[in-house]
Order: structure tokens, then C-alpha cells, then sequence
């Protein structure tokens, strides 16, 4: 896996940096395990625009991610790892040896042909999944539950990982991608190893265009709006909108602190902005 540039024959080529995929070995996904997607264009059931800079977009279908790894103490072998037009990340599809198959999200270094397990009894290796109190300290993990069997919520996308940091008592305390370090129940599962495609973050799409193939639109600068449209509007040529930055309704859009008091504030041990 590696970047790869292009020619500047156009002005879109000279600044595209695109991943390869020499890593995809299947390009359709098992249909069995997809379901379609109806996209709503950011409206909600009123027919009004509840969430800005959303439409258009190319045809996709889900893949039915395994985020549980519940099926405990039977091994899979990896059969082929795929694009997921919905996730950073890649995924995996896994052959279970009692003929059912899953996706899961694709680990750095797991390779077609290679077996993978969960439970209590799999080995520390990646792509293998256990609860957080069989981990050994100082591992690196992902997808990690936030409370035991609800499946996995944390560090998800591509090259994100968590660190075991200790164990005391019921609780795990893990260091999350973001450097907030919190505490995790004992019995909350996570797969061994760090999230593929470590490439992702160096991708640069080249032109607006590609954007608009993801579903989005570009999104116009409140200091580039009327006054009737934005409190930042207006002005005689440019300006910086003469105030704090703020949304079309006035919501304060920096350093306005919005978390409420959450029953969550107790695990959590260092926030990741201190």
C-alpha cells in the first residue's frame, strides 16, 4: 500500500494524491451483506434542510460491519480485503469455519489467508478480539466498546488506535486517539492491533468535484453572505465579519463550551485539550 501522484496534465492532476488500493484484492462486495442506503439530501421528514452541505453523491450500498465479534472460540480465515465506499478504513471478509460469513474493519498487516479469533483463549496478534482484561498492558487496540456488548464505538477509522494504559479493578484506562485518557469497564472488548490504511490523512482529493462524488457540497463563508443571511455578512469589500465567529443562528462557533454535566465525566481522567 502506498500514495500514489500523478502527471500535472490537468490542474485537478497536479495536486491529487490518491492511495493505490494494491491491498484490495475482491472489488464487489457479498451482496448478502450489504443493504442499500437511502440518502435524504439533508432534509429531514418535513421536506426542510436540517443539515447544511449535504447532496448528490454516487450510488452506494452498507456493508454489514461486524462490530460485535461475538462469535467466541471459532476461527475465520480471512478471504479478501475490500473498499468500503462509507469508511475511512478498509474491511475485511471473514470465513468462519462453521460457514458463516462477516465483515470487520481490515487491522494493519492482516493479509488474505491469515486466521483471526475471538474470545478469551485468542492469541495477542491483530485482527483478534478480547476483553480488555485479558489484553496485556501497553498494547496497542481498536474498536473498542464504550460499555460491555454494545458493540464497539471507539477508534474506528483509518490509523486510529488506543493504548492500554493500566488496570485497576473493574476499569481499564485506555489513552484514546485523540490524547483524552479514560476508563473503559474490564469486561468491554477490542481487537488487537492498529486500524489499516495509515495512508488516509496524506489523500488529497485535487479538486471540489470529488467532494461532490462523496455527497458534499462546498459550503460557503458566512463573511461571503448578505446580512440577511448571516450575522457575519455584509460590509464595504472584505471583511472578518466584525464580530466572534458564530453560525447563521448566532451559536458562538469557537471556544464556546457545549458539554453539559454527563454521568460520563467520571471516567474521564485527562480531557484532550489539557
Amino acid at each position: 500500500m502506498g500514495l500514489k501522484k500523478f502527471r500535472p496534465i490537468t490542474p485537478t492532476l497536479r495536486h491529487t494524491v490518491m492511495v493505490d488500493f494494491s491491498e484490495i484484492t475482491r472489488r464487489k462486495p457479498v451482496k448478502s451483506l450489504t443493504e442499500p442506503i437511502r440518502k435524504t439530501g439533508g432534509r429531514d421528514n418535513y421536506g426542510h434542510v436540517s443539515m447544511r452541505w449535504i447532496g448528490g453523491g454516487h450510488r452506494q450500498r452498507y456493508r454489514l460491519v461486524d462490530f460485535r465479534r461475538d462469535k467466541d472460540g471459532i476461527p475465520a480465515r480471512v478471504a479478501s480485503i475490500e473498499y468500503d465506499p462509507n469508511r475511512s478504513a478498509r474491511i475485511a471478509l471473514l470465513n468462519y469455519a462453521d460457514g458463516e460469513r462477516r465483515y470487520i474493519i481490515a487491522p494493519d498487516g492482516l493479509k488474505v489467508g491469515m486466521k483471526v479469533q475471538s474470545g478469551p483463549d485468542a492469541e495477542i496478534q491483530p485482527g483478534n478480539c478480547l476483553s480488555l482484561k485479558h489484553i496485556p498492558l501497553g498494547t496497542s487496540i481498536h474498536n473498542v466498546e464504550l460499555f460491555p456488548g454494545r458493540a464497539a464505538r471507539v477508534a474506528r477509522s483509518a490509523g486510529s488506535f488506543c493504548q492500554l494504559m493500566a488496570r485497576e479493578g473493574d476499569y481499564a484506562q485506555l489513552r484514546l486517539p485523540s490524547g483524552e485518557v479514560r476508563k473503559f469497564h474490564v469486561n468491554c472488548r477490542a481487537v488487537v492491533g492498529q486500524v489499516g490504511n495509515l495512508d488516509h490523512e496524506n489523500m488529497s482529493l485535487g479538486k471540489a468535484g470529488r467532494n461532490r462524488w462523496r455527497g458534499r457540497l462546498g459550503s460557503v463563508r458566512g463573511v461571503a453572505m448578505n446580512p440577511v443571511d448571516h450575522p457575519m455578512g455584509g460590509g464595504e469589500g472584505k471583511s472578518s465579519g466584525g464580530r466572534h465567529p458564530c453560525s447563521p443562528w448566532g451559536q458562538i462557533a469557537k471556544g464556546l463550551k457545549t458539554r453539559k454535566r454527563k454521568l460520563s465525566d467520571s471516567l474521564i481522567l485527562r480531557r484532550r485539550k489539557k
